[in-house]
């Protein structure tokens, strides 16, 4: 069964934040490395650390990520997130067409030749591609 990992990120980030825990734990893949990187250099989390585990597996090994959730006075600093294209349908985006969340306030992570980066950069570079998510 395939198993959409930004999914698993995103619906995880919602309930932990719902239930105010301080961390998340994921499996690791570079797509939700990279996301997790700019939502930590846009100030959305405290940070992530990769860890591996001794597990049943064939290799014998799985690698998982905890990722540190923020808050400001017991309050989540990610408000809401949501995930655009998906794996039934994905979703393209010129660089002129590039929407802008919450009129500026959050951000979009869009996947491009140039690799994984925020709709700013996307739109200053003058690269489209897939709209992965909104962040705000």
């Amino acid at each position: 069964m395939y198993m959409d990992p930004i999914a698993d990120l995103i619906c995880k980030i919602k309930n932990a934040n719902r239930a105010k825990l301080p961390y998340i734990k994921i499996q690791t893949s570079s797509l939700t490395t990279n996301i997790l990187k700019i939502m930590q250099e846009e100030g959305y989390i405290l940070g992530f650390e990769q860890k591996i585990f001794k597990a049943k597996t064939k290799n014998g090994k799985k690698q998982f990520t905890y990722v540190k959730l923020k808050y400001k006075n017991r309050i989540p600093v990610i408000n809401g997130i949501k995930q655009i294209s998906k794996p039934g349908l994905r979703i393209y985006q010129e660089a002129k067409k590039i929407p802008k969340v919450l009129n500026g306030l959050g951000i979009a992570i869009i996947s491009t030749n140039q690799g994984i980066i925020t709709d700013k950069l996307a739109r200053k570079n003058n690269v489209g591609g897939e709209i992965i998510a909104y962040l705000w």
